[in-house]
């Protein structure tokens, strides 16, 4: 099979789920194409022994992709693609993938506009707990609203609460912003955003490296968080309770090394018993003002 090197990542994206290290340790070596023709003309196990991939964890890999490696599914992929509007964005050109190594992302799907992703501008993930409470998503807007003047870039999950009150600010105050979905950017989770997301979309992007009609899982959730790490120049966790999904993703920022910051609420908040660990056990700068997070980002104060 000869194929281009971005048709063959939105194959690999078909075939694996989101972080399968022994397809990233494949990819990584031969390339995306060579890894591809690979698995289609019978090298594929000597493949993954030059990925220094052990053989237990190469059987078990090929039999995952092998029961998702049939030309149909592949030409489906890439038609659901032109039939959606989507751009296939390769993930070196987003600054900071990369450094999630053999988990990096195979390609991604954007539904908007690709420059938003790709501006060297600094990128802000602002997150938090989806049952937000009213000063969360205050606290959310307040702080994105501020940072206007440095015209950063806002990154969220897409989510109800926190992420939510993100992006609405940042659609206010004219900023871009991008939405990092678990399931495929023509799906819409969850369905009461379908009219936020379409504003995200006008002027930033809605994004995910799951192929268009690809159901959000849990598995899913979680290793989209990693993206929303690596794609920022620093990260804060607005408002989040003590088994808050956005502390996956603050761990995620801890691994990589990006500037992780934390909103602190009322010591009584059940709300925000997850920022409070993220600042006694994680190290996370307390965010108490705008000027904190421009000084994370490296911006200076906003005026």
């Amino acid at each position: 099979m000869t194929t281009s090197d971005l048709t063959a990542r939105a194959a690999w994206s078909v075939l694996t789920e989101p972080g399968d290290a022994a397809a990233g340790a494949l990819t990584t070596t031969l390339g995306h194409t060579r890894a591809l023709e690979a698995l289609t003309n019978g090298t594929i196990g000597s493949a993954l022994a030059a990925a220094d991939v052990d053989p237990a964890t190469a059987r078990e890999s090929l039999k995952r992709w092998q029961a998702r490696l049939h030309a149909g599914a592949l030409d489906a992929n890439l038609a659901a693609v032109d039939r959606a509007g989507v751009t296939l964005l390769d993930p070196t050109e987003v600054p900071g993938l990369t450094d999630l190594g053999i988990h990096a992302p195979h390609v991604l799907y954007v539904r908007g506009n690709a420059q938003a992703l790709t501006n060297p501008g600094p990128k802000l993930t602002t997150t938090g707990a989806r049952a937000a409470t009213p000063y969360g998503e205050d606290i959310a807007a307040r702080f994105v609203t501020a940072l206007q003047p440095h015209g950063i870039t806002v990154l969220a999950g897409g989510a109800y609460g926190v992420d939510a009150a993100a992006h609405r600010a940042a659609l206010a105050a004219g900023l871009p912003t991008v939405a990092f979905v678990a399931g495929g950017v023509d799906r819409v989770y969850p369905a009461g955003h379908a009219h936020l997301f379409s504003r995200i979309a006008e002027d930033g992007a809605v994004v995910s490296e799951v192929a268009p009609g690809g159901t959000p899982t849990k598995w899913r959730f979680l290793q989209r968080n990693r993206l929303l790490a690596a794609a920022a120049d620093a990260v804060v966790i607005v408002e989040a309770g003590s088994r808050s999904g956005s502390l996956n993703t603050a761990g995620h920022a801890k691994a990589l090394g990006r500037p992780l910051g934390a909103v602190p609420g009322p010591v009584t908040s059940a709300s925000s018993e997850g920022c409070h660990r993220l600042l006694r056990e994680f190290g996370a700068t307390p965010i108490t003002c705008p000027s904190h997070i421009a000084d994370l980002l490296g911006v200076g104060v906003p005026a």
